[in-house]
């Protein structure tokens, strides 16, 4: 689904390398006859410049596969740090509107829009709210002679003319120059401003019947919001969409790991009103949606039409505690106009889920907070799908992101100080470019140039201990469970049973660590482990023989995979325990469920040879046979006395399938402990796996049900979809390699999980 036209620029990287600015209050003017005879020496080395790095670009990455990049966060060489640039607000002229029709024009209640097309029937009858004026900003897309009675419409042209900084760093076809429109809204009186796309219609044709317009008088800061609770530990983002009756739809920007979550929330608290500063909409009929979530609901040219409950309360969120916010059904406050910013390095499927979550850790400073309304307006789902590969990223590292910025602290003395320095701080952490840096230093000059007060600071504490909330103070609100769509059809009881098992296999798991090894090409399949896995575990730690940042990959070797575990270990230092999983052996949770999670897993009993460690022969097994022998020799007291009890003699070893098997927390330092014992040696995984568990404890105390498993050895790959099955605990072999393997793969576990059909 596209997010009002959130088409990837197609000219914003030529764009970016012409509009290098280093002095911000100079502007330019975008009369293109004009600048190309000026500027004509300058095109010629531009150009030569512009082929010279395309070649460049263009041999470097020949043999490397490439993926559409919402971040970028690269192991090749790096041009230097970005640099923070100085803000002198002190020394910026005030940008008065002298070119425009509308200069002596105010309002204090505008809509912002982008247009790509002409006047949409839903844009017309935004025309039509009462007190409220349209602002639409046009791009390299839109029809010359756009024209609509009522709306202010500004082209390219007169964008370029207002004067604003920020003009130098847009591109051109891209709805993110809705930031001009913001600040000419701002120069021209707004208090509040509702940031909206051309294809939504406000329900009841009132935006005062659904947000909360007036926040200074008493009885708005008297009002009572209730609010989440951070009673659960580590919780740093919510999907709102179960609170409003939908717990099987997420929206766009939820980090998948979280979309497994849809429990409602014990209890909520309360908060006192007047300080909601940003507002966010909830729509009807196409919600604002992912990719994962829109393809695999969407069935044929059936529109999606969801609805969410309208009667139930507005939430607000904590500090500590995030919400995704987009751009088409958001309302800002004056006090919150400085996060209206949309990053322009990013693509547009990120710019403003990045901007929502930046803008809520910046929110916290000035003691402001975010708030979730009832249905606001009703989007009809006239769109079809865009790639998932262009989200790839953004799911990957929004996770990350939000931890980030949780975790982030700044001493700045003023808020615009701050802003720049969270915005300098995510550029290097990689999240965005420095051109999103120099943009922000653009954007609060041209803030201050047309009179925006930045709000004071507030002292916040964020470092403090959650309280525990006392019974007086808890208040219960329990969501609907509406009809929805699934896999084409409406939500049934079938479903929320089949949610149930999730909630069950969730709570099973919740607490146990996944460790997996992929030997494929993790960009293609390492974001599809996390999306199968991901629902039902903690977390799930991908390992790989070349690290990836961007895929969150650590580097390990298989052979020798044992010894990367003490450092995952260590770090997940409260978990029930760790399951290790590499990526040809394919587990099935759901039966799982009656495994001892205090006890020892592993295949021990299913039927091996010697062959399943390709290439060795009999003096290789005689070395490793003397290997294990000098380790066993090493060992304390309790590990030896298992181990030789256990059977082997000094001459023999114990061979058995190391594909899956799970460590409980009560052993992890035995396991720690031998693998510092084995040290340098280099004794395969196939057969220190096995030792370690035979001096761990009697293999007679093992839980015995990875012994169910299906495990083949020499198995053609063309007869993999045969041998699955949904009734046994794991299957192995089955290699994933690519996405449509791993499509084929889900419809065969969805027999087991039937929700695992929504990936696919």
């Amino acid at each position: 689904m596209m997010v009002q036209d959130h088409s990837s620029p197609k000219t914003s990287k030529t764009l970016y390398l012409k509009h290098k600015v280093t002095h911000y209050s100079d502007t330019k003017n975008l009369d293109f006859s004009t600048w190309v005879s000026e500027n004509s020496g300058k095109l010629l080395v531009a150009s030569l410049l512009t082929i010279s790095v395309a070649a460049l670009f263009y041999f470097r990455t020949a043999s490397v596969p490439t993926s559409t990049l919402c971040f970028q966060n690269s192991h090749q060489s790096r041009p230097q740090e970005p640099k923070l640039p100085k803000l002198d607000l002190d020394s910026v002229q005030p940008i008065l509107d002298k070119s425009s029709p509308f200069s002596s024009f105010h309002s204090e209640q505008w809509i912002v829009v982008s247009v790509s097309d002409y006047p949409s029937s839903s844009l017309q009858s935004l025309v039509r709210l009462k007190g409220w004026q349209v602002l639409a900003i046009g791009n390299s897309r839109t029809p010359k002679d756009w024209n609509l009675k009522g709306a202010i419409y500004l082209s390219l042209e007169q964008q370029a003319s207002l004067g604003f900084r920020v003009v130098d760093f847009l591109p051109y076809d891209s709805y993110v120059r809705k930031s001009v429109g913001y600040l000419f809204a701002i120069q021209h009186g707004a208090q509040r401003i509702f940031d909206a796309d051309d294809r939504g219609e406000v329900i009841g044709g009132d935006l005062g019947k659904h947000f909360d317009l007036e926040l200074d008088g008493a009885t708005a800061k008297k009002q009572k919001i209730l609010q989440y609770s951070l009673e659960i530990e580590n919780k740093t983002v919510v999907n709102p969409y179960i609170h409003f009756g939908q717990r099987s739809v997420w929206p766009r920007g939820l980090p998948l790991e979280s979309v497994g979550f849809v429990n409602h929330e014990e209890f909520y608290t309360e908060v006192s009103g007047g300080r909601q500063y940003i507002q966010q909409g909830i729509s009807n009929g196409l919600p604002d949606v992912d990719s994962v979530f829109y393809s695999t609901r969407k069935v044929g040219s059936e529109a999606l039409d969801i609805v969410f409950d309208e009667h139930a309360p507005k939430v607000a969120l904590p500090q500590s505690l995030m919400v995704p916010i987009n751009s088409f059904n958001t309302l800002f406050h004056y006090n919150a106009f400085w996060s209206l910013m949309l990053p322009v390095s990013v693509s547009t499927m990120a710019s403003d889920v990045l901007r929502g979550y930046w803008a809520q850790r910046l929110l916290w400073e000035i003691d402001g907070f975010v708030v979730v309304y009832p249905p606001t307006i009703h989007r009809d789902d006239k769109v079809e799908a865009y790639p998932f590969s262009d989200e790839k990223d953004l799911h990957v590292n929004v996770g990350r992101l939000i931890k980030f910025l949780v975790s982030w602290r700044s001493e700045k003395q003023r808020l615009f100080e701050k802003i720049l320095k969270l915005s300098h701080s995510m550029a290097l952490e990689g999240f965005w470019s420095e051109n999103d840096v120099k943009f922000t230093a653009a954007w609060l000059q041209d803030l201050a140039a047309v009179g925006y007060q930045q709000p004071r600071l507030m002292k916040v504490q964020l470092d403090l201990q959650k309280t525990t909330v006392q019974r007086g103070e808890k208040k219960e609100f329990v969501p609907r469970k509406l009809p929805s769509v699934h896999l084409g059809v409406e939500e049934s009881g079938t479903v929320n049973y089949e949610i149930g098992n999730l909630i069950r296999w969730r709570k099973n798991f919740g607490n146990v660590v996944l460790i997996m090894f992929v030997t494929g090409p993790v960009q293609q399949t390492a974001l599809e482990w996390r999306l199968l896995y991901g629902r039902i575990f903690k977390t799930v730690v991908i390992l790989s023989t070349q690290a990836d940042a961007d895929l969150a990959v650590e580097q390990g070797q298989l052979d020798q995979v044992y010894k990367y575990l003490p450092r995952i270990f260590e770090r997940f230092n409260s978990t029930e325990g760790f399951l290790f999983l590499q990526d040809n052996t394919i587990l099935n949770y759901w039966n799982l469920l009656q495994a001892d999670k205090s006890k020892l897993w592993i295949a021990n009993k299913v039927p091996t040879s010697r062959n399943m460690i390709n290439g060795k022969d009999s003096s290789w097994f005689v070395k490793q046979a003397e290997l294990v022998k000098k380790v066993v020799s090493t060992m304390p007291v309790h590990l030896q006395v298992n181990y030789k009890e256990s059977g082997p003699t000094d001459q023999s070893i114990a061979l058995c399938g190391s594909e899956v098997f799970y460590v409980p927390r009560r052993f992890v330092q035995d396991f720690v402990d031998l693998v510092d014992l084995v040290g340098d040696l280099d004794i395969h995984q196939k057969i220190a796996v096995p030792m370690f568990f035979m001096a761990m404890d009697l293999p007679q105390n093992f839980d015995t049900l990875l012994n169910k498993m299906v495990y083949k050895t020499g198995a053609s790959s063309t007869n993999l979809l045969k041998l699955y099955s949904a009734q046994v605990p794991a299957v192995h072999p089955f290699v994933v390699s690519t996405e449509s393997k791993f499509i084929k793969l889900i419809r065969l576990m969805a027999a087991g999980d039937p929700l695992l059909m929504e990936l696919v």
